[in-house]
């Protein structure tokens, strides 16, 4: 598979219905690996310590961005991954319901989910995202083309904040095994390093798959 940040445009990132009406099942995000494909991408991933911590700003990685007339990257996803979901005509989710895969929780408003970036960005630059252009960043905060972003319980995102797995695990452990996964896909494309004690949360964290 091409590197997330090779694959994506911002004139096609993901095709979905983006008019307002209502949206098919829940389909989740793209490019998963298999365990074997996973396992080895982990295996190549460079260990190495952690840089430029205290220079790091959300704004670096602007987010959101517009994907076809109105709507904008966090709609996309939330029409992705929810059912029955309708938008207005400003692309804005006016109901569906949606279940969050990190903690199993079902949600019927929108303004209760959070679009959730499975390599924080914050954890990103510390792992080699300061080196990168504004252009790269801002693909990285809006792919849609990998599994980098998930919609998922406001509250748990928010828990979750910008730490790796060997700080902080999803509390439904039946999905621990597509978020190392997801995570290791996710760092693997976009050239990004990890940490000894990271990698280690990922492989004991595939065993579960």
């Amino acid at each position: 598979m091409r590197p997330a940040h090779l694959a994506l445009s911002t004139a096609a990132v993901l095709v979905v219905p983006l008019g307002a009406g209502p949206a098919a099942a829940a389909a989740g995000p793209p490019g998963i690996p298999t365990v074997v494909a996973a396992s080895a991408q982990l295996a190549g991933l460079t260990v190495a310590p952690e840089s430029n911590a205290g220079s790091y700003d959300r704004d670096l990685f602007p987010h959101w961005a517009a994907v076809a007339g109105t709507c904008n990257v966090r709609e996309t996803v939330l029409r992705r991954d929810g059912q029955d979901v309708v938008t207005n005509a400003s692309c804005a989710a006016t109901s569906g319901t949606w279940r969050s895969p990190y903690d199993g929780a079902v949600w019927h408003q929108a303004g209760d989910i959070d679009i959730d970036h499975m390599v924080p960005l914050a954890e990103a630059w510390r792992s080699g995202a300061s080196r990168w252009t504004p252009a790269k960043r801002r693909q990285f905060a809006n792919s849609l083309a990998d599994s980098q972003l998930w919609a998922v319980t406001d509250d748990v995102n928010q828990h979750k904040g910008d730490r790796d797995p060997s700080a902080w695990k999803p509390p439904l452990t039946s999905f621990w095994c597509t978020y190392a996964l997801s995570w290791v896909s996710v760092k693997h494309n976009w050239q990004l390093t990890l940490q000894p004690s990271e990698k280690t949360a990922l492989q004991e964290m595939l065993t579960t798959c």
